[in-house]
């Protein structure tokens, strides 16, 4: 698959997120990092699924028609077993190399589990729970899946409503579609930085403890 990461973001708006972050952050105790993965699972059987169900009509005409012109039988099992494993094989690598075609074959319940399991793996492994106030935020913002997560730490969840995390979640997801993604992803920031700002106000001694974007491109 292309590495979705690098063609959604150019360095000029990786600038201007680290930016924003770092605008945020002057004002509140808390830790924001905006994450882009490429995707968050490679979804094999997906790749199996649209091989399948492309080269099984297209093995069966071809044995069809390629068979009575052979003169072999428009129903020899041997020519369509070669033809199939043929097709198979070709739209397996279409399927992996064109992710809009592969967004078909996966359901929508699992590109949610997926992002979401994603979303709090790398919540963990960016450390964003060992923040000294317990006031991490990671937005996280997963390409291929057209999908955006907001996850919290525990010292926010109990002062934020689920609810306002929703929206900002909903409007990045709508700029993004409407082709303003770095305008939306700087808008997201800076609300997050004002709610965090009401319950985190910056301290005299605040480091920054964490990285402003992470770009993952696997």
């Amino acid at each position: 698959m292309k590495n979705l990461a690098d063609i959604f973001l150019s360095e000029a708006d990786h600038g201007r997120i680290r930016t924003a972050v770092a605008a945020a952050e002057k004002k509140t105790a808390g830790e924001i990092v905006c994450m882009v993965a490429s995707s968050s699972y490679h979804y094999p059987l997906a790749n199996v699924l649209g091989a399948t169900a492309t080269a099984l009509p297209v093995s069966l005409l071809g044995t069809h028609f390629l068979g009575a012109w052979l003169w072999i039988g428009s129903q020899n099992m041997w020519l369509f077993l070669g033809l199939f494993t043929i097709c198979f094989a070709l739209f397996h690598w279409t399927v992996e190399r064109l992710p809009g075609l592969k967004r078909r074959f996966i359901s929508r319940r699992e590109i949610d589990e997926e992002v979401e399991e994603a979303a709090i793996n790398a919540f963990f492994r960016q450390g964003l729970y060992r923040t000294r106030d317990a006031s991490g935020v990671l937005l996280f913002i997963s390409v291929f899946e057209h999908k955006v997560w907001l996850l919290a730490d525990r010292g926010i969840h109990q002062k934020v409503p689920q609810a306002e995390w929703d929206d900002l979640v909903a409007q990045v997801t709508r700029g993004i579609r409407e082709g303003h993604r770095t305008d939306a992803i700087c808008s997201a920031i800076e609300a997050i930085g004002q709610r965090l700002e009401a319950h985190f106000p910056v301290k005299p001694d605040d480091v920054d403890e964490l990285k402003n974007l992470i770009v993952e491109k696997r």
